[in-house]
């Protein structure tokens, strides 16, 4: 009688971990398939899988409803409280960077933080086509016609082969073929330790002569990257522009980091 139990019990665990289990790798499953999907469907809106009228990858609904980044400095593009109104922040105030104003039209949060991780991680192009559309939608016609070149923020060739996929490059390659200007060569001639939990100070002094511009830059120079974080790689790759002939510069990027999560 005491066995018996015993097996029964037994199987009962055994069948209750057996359904957990298969609970579980079903909502993983269909977590995958409806990743996919809002990856590889063309037609379909890349958030919520609606049909298209036009030639975006979005419907109306959402692209109303993305994280803009409104208001924000108008010199770093840091985001602020409504009540800011768009006037410079305290670090601008402080140390303005080398750059003149910065371009950067979403925030780094829900559904573009997904599109970055899975444009920078897993190098999808569909979700890299997006980003770029949603970067030339927050430009304005002045704003397409002001660089004459584009200059990526460069990887080094170490990390450069060890992830396979130059994200900036990415971007600014087809910005190129947007904007018809340029394309001009950076390198990172310092392996720099990961910017992660650095902040803002360690952040500039761990990219001091981080990169090397070749000299004959054109008077006005666009920096492009997808993240802009504290902008402390965009200002040290400013300053080597400047260095090597550009005038004005500014610095073009998809997302904007809040403060308090750099």
């Amino acid at each position: 009688m005491m066995g018996s139990l015993m097996v029964n019990l037994i199987f009962k665990s055994r069948l209750t971990n057996s359904l957990k289990l298969a609970a579980a790798m079903s909502t993983a499953w269909k977590s995958q398939v409806d990743g996919w999907l809002s990856r590889a469907l063309p037609g379909r809106c890349v958030f919520c899988l609606a049909s298209l009228p036009s030639d975006h990858p979005w419907c109306e609904a959402c692209f109303t409803e993305l994280p803009w980044n409104l208001p924000a400095c108008p010199v770093c593009a840091e985001p602020q409280p409504g009540a800011a109104t768009g006037r410079r922040c305290g670090h601008c105030l402080r140390r303005p960077p080398r750059f003149d104003r910065a371009r950067v039209p979403l925030r780094y949060d829900a559904e573009v933080a997904g599109l970055v991780q899975r444009f920078k991680f897993d190098a999808s192009p569909r979700a890299g086509r997006v980003l770029l559309e949603l970067l030339l939608a927050g430009l304005s016609s002045a704003d397409r016609h002001w660089p004459q070149a584009l200059v990526p923020v460069p990887l080094h060739p170490r990390r450069a082969r060890e992830r396979g996929f130059d994200q900036a490059r990415w971007l600014a390659v087809r910005l190129k073929g947007q904007l018809g200007c340029p394309l001009m060569p950076a390198q990172r001639i310092r392996d720099t330790r990961t910017q992660r939990g650095l902040d803002r100070g360690e952040r500039r002094s761990n990219l001091l002569r981080a990169f090397r511009v070749p000299e004959g830059l054109p008077r006005r120079v666009v920096l492009v990257d997808d993240v802009m974080t504290t902008g402390a790689t965009l200002d040290a790759l400013a300053k080597a522009c400047r260095q090597a002939g550009a005038e004005e510069v500014q610095a073009w990027a998809v997302a904007r980091t809040p403060a308090g999560r750099h």
